[in-house]
């Protein structure tokens, strides 16, 4: 260890083992360290790390039941608190895959297994603290958001052959600093230039990024599909083609996409809040229930543990109960339930009274108690809808759309969609969803509950149109219940045979035939669409 550059340094060890940070204080004392500051507790970190610089942060991975280390690493970097500058190293004396994977996509500069010795702490710590040290005054730049001037100087840097060593890290940096500042045609040549001489899986990454923002969609498409067949790219290419699948509203694929990467790496929790905004504009009310409750379960004793996601399991299962039959609804409700009981026993100070009371009107609905649904809505307050979460807000809005106070739900829907307007950081999935739900509601004006039921009967009493369009209707907002597509598919035949094939059927056939093909159905279902589904084939 260069002696010099260790007693220069400011060190944060982060972990809750008494004997680990004895062991690592008298290691970093060894090799000369002596500005070190020990704390225990994530939120007490954080606080120091945004209050001031340091140039190495040591945290266990294993804080609170192994996660927090992750998560606390995770938030700095999505809140942009760890500057370039900063050298972070995890340890851990947990080296499973699934950890070690967890690890090395978060992109530490180093991961170190437990036990080491003193000898190979002082191996890895020279070796990060020198790429730091040597590219600092470049790092310093990046941090005071000077972009332009970080790339002129890096330029200088990798003219210079001295500076050979770290070269592998300037061009990296290189790369990224063409995208900081908008550069994409130059990235992609810098990119391919890189490639032609070694296939580095950052290169690769960050072409298909620039491809991206240059909608060359085709080509990056081609290059991510190839990425996810390689172990060091999978994850990331998965992440690629999840926002390339976004940008082109192709959203059911785009779920399937992210929910691969959440099976590969669970522990994201930005992943399972992506596949939870994807399944709603989906319809997909399962893969939002469990979306949900994935983030309760790795939220768990981190940082990411709050209120707000007991809501959203419980926010979530009503949707699905609001679509499911009669013994799956008795069983989402139990559910939900139970989440907020163990909302009321985590957080029991937690200020939801209001948004549990909407949650609890839309279980009176479910369970055909609407007069005292509505009763308990009108005890909310009308004033302060500008203040509200807007996850919240919207749970209000759908409580009083189901119990069919439509306009008072159009009103609250309004005043969401110009909140988001006026604040693009809520996202852009969040945004489609609210414009899809405000269209959706305007135009339906019945609850998932009570749509099927009213098509069923006037197809019972031989009014077709009405069913067909009532059917429409239900399909439109469930379109994964097989029970619905089996209905709508029933009925199309039935105006097929009437009244001749329409340009819009076979499209609507295709989709009901998904649907259905990808669901679960009675034997007595099972035998309608072997009926219906026989006579199409001869038709269409």
């Amino acid at each position: 260890m260069n002696l010099k550059l260790a007693r220069q340094s400011k060190v944060l060890v982060i972990d809750d083992q008494v004997l680990a940070k004895g062991y690592m204080k008298y290691s970093l004392e060894e090799l000369g360290f002596h500005n070190i500051e020990y704390i225990d507790k994530v939120n007490q970190a954080l606080q120091a790390i945004r209050r001031e610089h340091f140039d190495l942060i040591i945290c266990s991975y294993d804080l609170k039941n192994e996660q927090d280390g992750y998560y606390l690493y995770d938030q700095l970097k999505q809140d942009g608190d760890i500057a370039p500058s900063t050298a972070f190293v995890f340890i851990s004396a947990d080296t499973t895959p699934d950890i070690v994977h967890s690890i090395v996509e978060l992109q530490p500069d180093d991961f170190l297994a437990k036990p080491f010795t003193v000898r190979e702490l002082d191996k890895r710590l020279s070796r990060v603290l020198q790429r730091k040290q040597a590219l600092k005054s470049i790092y310093q730049l990046m941090e005071k958001n000077l972009p332009e001037k970080a790339l002129s100087l890096l330029e200088q840097f990798l003219s210079e052959p001295k500076n050979s060593e770290f070269f592998p890290l300037a061009l990296k940096t290189k790369g990224e600093l063409l995208e900081e500042c908008g550069y994409y045609e130059q990235a992609i040549e810098f990119y391919q230039a890189i490639l032609n001489v070694q296939s580095f899986a950052w290169a690769q990454l960050g072409a298909v990024r620039c491809l991206i923002q240059t909608d060359h969609d085709e080509d990056a498409e081609k290059r991510i599909l190839e990425l996810a067949f390689k172990p060091d790219c999978k994850l990331a290419a998965y992440d690629l083609l999840t926002a390339l699948q976004i940008k082109q509203q192709e959203f059911d694929d785009a779920l399937e996409s992210v929910e691969v990467a959440t099976e590969i790496s669970p522990r994201n929790i930005r992943r399972h809040k992506t596949a939870l905004d994807l399944s709603r504009i989906t319809h997909d009310y399962e893969a939002q229930f469990e979306a949900a409750k994935r983030i309760v379960k790795f939220a768990k004793n981190s940082i990411h543990d709050k209120p707000e996601n007991y809501l959203a399991v419980a926010r979530a299962g009503i949707d699905f109960a609001m679509t499911a039959d009669e013994s799956q609804t008795f069983k989402l409700v139990k559910q939900t339930t139970e989440y907020l009981k163990q909302l009321k026993s985590s957080f029991p100070k937690a200020d939801v009274d209001d948004q549990v009371k909407v949650i609890d009107a839309r279980l009176l609905y479910l369970q055909d108690e609407t007069d005292n649904a509505k009763a308990l809505l009108s005890q909310l307050s009308n004033e302060s809808w500008e203040a509200e979460e807007l996850e919240g807000l919207l749970d209000k809005a759908k409580a009083f759309h189901e119990v069919g106070l439509v306009e008072h739900a159009l009103n609250i829907i309004d005043v969401i969609e110009r909140r988001c307007l006026q604040n693009p950081e809520q996202g852009k999935l969040f945004l489609h969803y609210i414009e899809q739900e405000k269209v959706e509601k305007t135009t339906i004006t019945s609850s998932p509950k009570e749509l099927n039921n009213a098509a069923v009967s006037h197809y019972q009493q031989g009014d077709l149109e009405e069913a067909l369009e009532i059917f429409r209707q239900a399909f439109t907002i469930m379109p994964k219940n097989p029970s619905i597509a089996l209905n709508l598919l029933q009925a199309t035949a039935v105006e097929i045979k009437e009244q001749g094939l329409t340009d819009q059927a076979p499209q609507l056939i295709r989709n009901c035939i998904r649907t259905i093909e990808n669901g679960k159905l009675t034997p007595e279902q099972e035998q309608r669409y072997h009926n219906v589904k026989s006579y199409l084939k001869d038709v269409v």
